[in-house]
């Protein structure tokens, strides 16, 4: 009536072979991982000590964990003790959630991108991406810190202000009431502190000490004792902290107190539409066929400035990279444009006023550089109404990080009487330009791409490259926080995701292979 049931009776096979499907994503993260030379690891374990879990082992469990939304530590633990594939994976060995956490965040942390880079291999070979093309974008993921204790750049330099001028009025007071004794020991005279803005931690310790002497000889001084109590206990302690949260800082505006590598940020996920800022990193990735290529982690909330950064970084772990670079107007500046160009690389990077210059408006506006004719032989400008501007002088300016932009300013011969001018300027004399001309070549050479058939081509695949990994990300798998704080260790976190990204759009690719043979 019933199929035998009974919990006591040993049954075969034990092996967990059978048990797991032969397409199973299991199966494929076992095989990918397996391919790696296990030299790879030999960093991450310098010897000595009793023998520990094989890396390989911990690695598939890790990876197959972030494919299937599990995250935490303990929950790994929990499912190699209790889930079937889990199991499997790790050969029924048991590692504990510490074994696990200080894996992936520490041992890991010099050969997670040579791991990275070995799968990334293997799937060139198997035809799955062919590094011609990189789509690159990014995006920002919250930091695992309190929304709420922050440092702001501009309120330290204010207080840090606020405190030097008042030790310094200390002092004066000091000072005054020591020219109205005689002075016993003219030796001990206050040291010279400077301008308030150059007082130090240092400077003050030592104009304090100075105090503690002079109060061994004087030990009815009051007024003295409460000063020095007060540098002691408040103001050189104060002094001393935003010191080291402007080095802290360092060129940011902000970081936050129980994560000092997150900056604060605006997210898209603004669910009270009031523009809060959260700390948070800047995620960048480059895609092909929805694969994962490359990965950064990045402290600046625009993703101008992270391009060539980001390159660079895969550059050194691929050896070279990809002809053509494919990206949106957020990385469309002269510096991005001069990079790639250098670098010999074909740039489809649209710039900050690509769309706009297709709309009627823009084609309308006569005030617009880009609706005006540039005579390169005579190096003159001629605008809507027909009339000549005329170059005057060059000058230069540096961006943030160095680069240099050299500018031609341009003036017309004469705007009086012109029928246009209320539209063209509201400047009171004739109207005045700068350009720089590289900049002007760049947006030319990116327009004459992107119009092409196969630039639009690329373009329009753009919106489907790493916005879709973007998705798989954070709404498929719910990764929208990061777990771990500091960079080092939030950049392994990104290296897990990558791999586990990749290993399920291989499953998911060999899934569709599988139904074409069939159909």
């Amino acid at each position: 009536m019933y199929i035998q049931y009974t919990m006591d009776q040993l049954h075969l096979p034990m092996d967990l072979e059978d048990d797991i499907p032969l397409h199973h994503l299991v199966r494929v993260v076992n095989e990918a991982v397996n391919r790696l030379d296990d030299q790879i690891f030999k960093d991450a374990y310098p010897g000595g000590g009793r023998d520990s879990y094989h890396p390989k082992m911990l690695t598939k469990v890790i990876i197959y964990a972030y494919t299937q939304r599990i995250y935490s530590s303990r929950q790994i633990a929990k499912a190699v003790r209790e889930n079937i594939m889990f199991m499997w994976i790790a050969g029924r060995q048991r590692p504990d959630f510490r074994t696990i956490n200080r894996f992936r965040s520490e041992r890991m942390k010099d050969v997670l991108e040579t791991v990275f880079t070995g799968v990334l291999q293997f799937l060139a070979e198997e035809k799955y991406v062919k590094l011609e093309h990189y789509f690159v974008d990014g995006t920002k993921i919250e930091a695992n810190a309190n929304r709420y204790t922050f440092v702001w750049g501009k309120a330290v330099v204010k207080q840090k202000a606020k405190l030097q001028e008042k030790v310094q009025a200390l002092f004066a007071t000091i000072e005054a009431a020591e020219k109205q004794e005689e002075r016993e020991q003219p030796e001990l005279d206050l040291a010279e502190l400077g301008e308030a803005s150059a007082l130090t931690s240092e400077k003050l310790e030592a104009a304090v000490q100075q105090l503690e002497t002079k109060l061994q000889t004087q030990t009815n001084d009051k007024p003295l004792k409460k000063a020095v109590r007060a540098i002691r206990k408040d103001l050189l302690p104060r002094l001393q902290k935003y010191e080291t949260q402007q080095e802290i800082l360092g060129d940011w505006n902000s970081f936050s107190k129980t994560d000092p590598d997150a900056t604060f940020m605006r997210m898209k996920e603004d669910h009270m539409q009031n523009g809060q800022l959260k700390p948070g990193y800047n995620v960048q990735i480059g895609t092909e066929n929805q694969f994962i290529i490359g990965y950064s982690l990045h402290q600046r909330p625009t993703d101008t400035r992270c391009l060539k950064p980001h390159l660079e970084k895969v550059k050194a772990a691929l050896g070279k990279l990809p002809n053509t670079i494919i990206a949106d107007a957020g990385y469309g500046g002269e510096e991005n444009y001069a990079y790639l160009e250098s670098e010999q690389l074909e740039a489809l990077v649209k710039y900050s006023t690509y769309h706009k210059e297709k709309s009627r408006k823009w084609q309308q506006d006569i005030s617009k550089l880009d609706n005006w004719q540039y005579n390169q032989a005579e190096d003159t400008w001629t605008c809507a109404a027909g009339r000549k501007l005329l170059f005057r002088y060059e000058s230069k300016e540096k961006t943030e990080s160095g680069f240099e932009i050299q500018k031609r300013h341009y003036r017309s011969e004469s705007c009086e009487g012109c029928p246009l001018r209320e539209a063209c300027t509201k400047a009171k004399g004739n109207r005045e330009i700068s350009v720089s001309m590289r900049y002007f070549r760049y947006k030319q050479q990116a327009r004459k791409i992107l119009r092409s058939e196969e630039g639009y081509a690329l373009s329009v695949r753009r919106m489907i490259e790493p916005e879709s990994v973007f998705g798989q990300i954070k709404n498929n798998r719910g990764y929208r926080r990061f777990l771990l704080r500091g960079l080092p260790k939030v950049s392994l976190e990104v290296g897990w995701l990558s791999l586990a990204h990749n290993l399920l759009k291989k499953a998911a690719t060999d899934h569709k292979r599988e139904m074409a043979m069939q159909g």
